[in-house]
Parts: structure tokens; C-alpha cells; sequence
């Protein structure tokens, strides 16, 4: 089959595009200014890519045009389609699916899919729990919205079959882990993606507000939660956390499947000691021991779900907690990018208020009181641009030393909104309105042995490597 792959670059789309192509089906894509990492990547796997979304690809003739939800049918000022190929594919009443229900119908298909749904953490979970079950021998298949360090790939298909079944329902089925996101499917199909991949084990991480550009509020998002829940099989088991209210809702309106809680007390799977080092208990026995090189309770929470969904496809958690000791993060999760005259420069996908806080908290309790933080952020995710959650950002922010916000493209008073730190030169929180003043700011503020968190869920305008070379400087 040859695919033709519209907003081929996203971590999801390319991801799918990589699958495809190990697969042995032909792929092309095209993309608004095609660019790296996945770019390099897709380019590496003998994918070509085309710049732009013009009609004359309707030449390609593919058997089946997958659709990314960055295309629309959204109109430029001067009333020309901002994405011109999919009004041509329309007008041709050519065949077009999106790229989750391409993955359902011809990659997760007969497989035991493993899915990671929640707000915060998605990435590091599935990137935890693919490795250990890779740990454990079972060649996972797995596509994951991030880069996680021990495999250096994002997506790959994985072994055809089990290579050590278990005894529970469909043991023998191939493992595929998969980072289940709640964002809509395409202009075309509202759901959200995780809808499609129907798994049998569904880890539920943590639920909050998010997405403001398409969802209301936070009970629109727990609708969506529940119709996830209602696709697990009875022999199936949600994983989730005890900790959130939110959560419970979404169980209490109805869940069909045996579930397994983490991180309260009184959960099936909880913690004891700190996040870089503690027992996992469960139903009360101590069963497991993690240290590693991580920090945050919000990772030490990722970990268990981690555990409790390789148990159900028979990973015992002291080995998947053994597994868990030789894991080495996922890019731009507290990436160390560089040290320079003793100041370390960090880089992080964090841009929700709570990943925010989480981050901070995390890097916090690995110091101590001593040293200083200081957190440089850009407010770059559509709920944040639309302003959705700005009063939150001076507890979010609440941990650093000094913190640092670029205001480029925001409709909203960044400034008002951490009045309460206190704002301007000698004061704990700064604005900047394009890059260059706000690695300026920092450079100036920056004294040695101070820790600079850099936290966008984009590129951040190459600000990391920016800010080591003016340090240097």
C-alpha cells in the first residue's frame, strides 16, 4: 500500500510514518516547513517528504491519504484553504482515513495494546513501560510521542509474536505500547485518538483541565476518559491512579473490566520512600525496590503504573522494577544540555501549570535549599496561549529562584499574571518579548552553581544552545 501522509513531521504522524514504512508499505508525506528531529529521521528511513500542502501531490496517487489533526479546513485572509491538498482530495472524492484509525486498522490489529492515557506523563510512562517489557524479553512494539533514551527510535513494530506468552487471556498476543493522547483525531473525527487503539491494558496516569482550544472544561475531557474505559475488554485492566478525584469520576460512570489502583495508601500498588529510591508495596507486601537516576514524586507515580500494567501481561514487579533501575529518560525530559562556568542549562517539554510545578518540585528536592533555580518558559501550548490557565502560573512557578517568561504571541498580560511573584528588574519573576532580551535576562541574573530550567513544548527558539553560548561568552 502506498500512503501519502499529511503533517508527516509530528511526533505522532512520523511516528505512524516510521511503522508504515518497517511494514513494508511505500510512504510519503508533506508538512508546513518540514523540520527535525523527525524530518532527519523520516529522511534516514527512505521517506520523502514534501514541503507544503499543494494540490499537484494529488499526482503521488496514493492507495490512501492519512490526515494529521494539524490540517483543517481553515481559510488564509484572502479566502484561499489554508490546506489546498485536502480540498482537492475532497473535491476528487478520493479515499483519506486519519492517522489514528489507519494505526487501529493495519498496525495495532490483533495485538495486545498496552495504552498510557493522562495529562501529565504520558510519554515517560510508555517510555518506562516499553522498556521493561524489552527488559523482560518481550520485544514490544511501541509508538511514543518523544525520542525515550534506551531504544534512541520512537516507534518501531516490534516481534510478530510473543516470545514468552503468558497464561492470562490472549498470552500469546504481540505486545504494542502505545502513548494514548486525548487530543481530537482530525478535523473530520472529534473523538479523541485513544478511542481507536482499543486496548486491553489502559493506564489512566492522572486527569486535569487541558486542551482549552477544543474542550470546555474539565468534565468534557473525563467524557472522552470514560469512552476510553468503555473500550477495554472484560479481561482487560485499567490502570489507575488513586490519587485523582477526577479519575473516580471518570470509573464511577462505569467500567467493565478489573482495575488495579497506584499511588494512594491504600492503592493496590504504592510507594514507600523517596523518588530516587523506595520499595514498591503491594497490597500492603513490599514485592519491589526502585533506584534510579529520576526525580519527582510525579515520577516515582509514573513507575507504579509502569509496574501494574507489565504485571497484567506478566512481568512479576521486582523485575520490572529491576528494569526500571537501568532507564534512561526520554529527550527533553530534564535533558541536561550543557554546563557551562558551573551554571547546568536544562531542557524540558513541561507546559501545563501542574508539569510546570511537578518539574520544579522534582529538581527542587534532588538539590536542597541550597542551590539556585531558575526557570526560563514559554507559554506555547494553545491552552496556554489562549490564557486559560495563566492564574495559575505563580504557584506553578512558586519553586524557582527566578523565573522567566516569553511573551511573543500571547493576547494576555503576562506580567499581571505573576504580579504576585513580583515582576521587573530585582524582582523574582522577568518577561521578555522575543528570545535574544530573554537570554540577556538570564545570562545576567545567572551566577555559578545555578540550575536553568528551560520549559516549552516547543523548539523555544534554540534558547538552550543560545544561553550556553552566552554564558560562555
Amino acid at each position: 500500500m502506498h500512503i501519502h501522509i499529511l503533517g508527516i513531521c509530528g511526533t505522532f504522524m512520523g511516528g505512524l510514518a516510521a511503522l508504515a514504512r518497517e511494514a513494508g508499505h511505500t510512504v510519503t508525506g508533506c508538512d508546513a516547513g518540514v523540520y527535525p528531529p523527525m524530518s532527519d529521521q523520516l529522511r534516514a528511513l527512505g521517506i520523502d517528504l514534501i514541503e507544503g500542502f499543494g494540490v499537484e501531490q494529488l499526482a503521488l496517487k496514493p492507495d490512501m491519504f492519512v490526515v494529521g489533526n494539524v490540517v483543517s479546513r481553515a481559510r488564509l485572509p484572502s479566502g484561499e484553504p489554508k490546506f489546498p491538498l485536502m480540498e482537492a482530495i475532497l473535491d476528487a472524492g478520493l479515499p483519506y482515513t486519519s492517522g489514528p484509525q489507519w494505526l487501529a486498522e493495519h498496525v495495532l490489529q490483533g495485538r495486545h495494546v498496552l495504552a498510557v492515557a493522562g495529562t501529565h506523563g504520558k510519554t515517560t510512562t510508555t517510555s518506562m513501560l516499553a522498556w521493561v517489557l524489552e527488559s523482560a524479553g518481550l520485544q514490544p512494539g511501541f509508538l511514543i510521542g518523544g525520542v525515550p533514551l534506551n531504544f534512541g527510535i520512537s516507534a518501531r513494530l516490534g516481534a510478530a509474536k510473543r516470545p514468552h506468552p503468558s497464561s492470562a487471556p490472549q498470552g500469546s498476543a504481540p505486545l504494542f505500547v502505545i502513548e494514548a493522547d486525548e487530543y481530537d483525531t482530525a478535523f473530520f473525527d472529534k473523538r479523541s485518538k485513544f478511542v481507536h487503539y482499543r486496548p486491553r491494558t489502559a493506564v489512566l496516569n492522572n486527569l486535569e483541565f487541558d486542551h482549552a482550544d477544543i474542550f470546555d472544561d474539565l468534565a468534557a475531557i473525563e467524557r472522552q476518559f470514560h469512552h476510553l474505559v468503555r473500550t477495554v475488554p472484560p479481561s482487560g485492566r485499567v490502570v489507575v491512579n488513586g490519587l485523582e478525584e477526577s479519575l473516580a469520576r471518570v470509573l464511577n460512570v462505569g467500567c467493565w473490566s478489573e482495575t488495579t489502583s497506584f499511588g494512594a495508601a491504600v492503592s493496590d500498588f504504592a510507594a514507600d520512600g523517596p523518588p530516587d529510591a523506595f520499595d514498591v508495596l503491594h497490597q500492603g507486601q513490599r514485592v519491589a525496590r526502585v533506584e534510579w537516576s529520576l526525580t519527582g514524586v510525579h515520577n516515582q507515580l509514573n513507575a507504579l503504573a509502569a509496574i501494574a500494567a507489565a504485571q497484567h501481561v506478566g512481568v512479576p514487579p521486582a523485575q520490572a522494577a529491576a528494569a526500571l533501575g537501568s532507564f534512561q529518560n526520554v529527550k527533553r525530559r530534564m535533558e541536561l544540555r550543557g554546563t557551562v562556568r558551573g551554571i547546568a542549562v536544562y531542557d524540558d517539554f513541561a507546559h501545563h501549570p501542574t508539569a510546570l510545578r511537578t518539574t520544579l518540585d522534582g529538581l527542587r528536592r534532588s538539590l536542597g535549599s541550597g542551590a539556585r533555580i531558575l526557570a526560563v518558559f514559554e507559554p506555547r501550548s494553545n491552552t496556554m496561549k489562549l490564557g486559560a490557565m495563566k492564574s495559575q502560573l505563580p504557584w506553578a512557578l512558586e519553586p524557582a529562584d527566578l523565573a522567566f517568561c516569553h511573551t511573543a504571541g500571547l493576547d494576555w498580560d503576562a506580567a499581571q499574571a505573576l504580579a504576585p511573584l513580583g515582576v521587573g528588574p530585582g524582582q523574582r519573576a522577568r518577561t521578555a518579548p522575543n528570545i535574544a532580551t530573554l537570554v540577556a535576562q538570564v545570562t545576567e541574573a545567572a551566577h555559578p552553581g545555578d540550575h536553568i530550567v528551560c520549559m516549552s513544548n516547543g523548539g523555544f527558539g534554540g534558547i538552550h544552545d543560545k544561553l550556553l553560548q552566552s554564558l560562555q561568552n
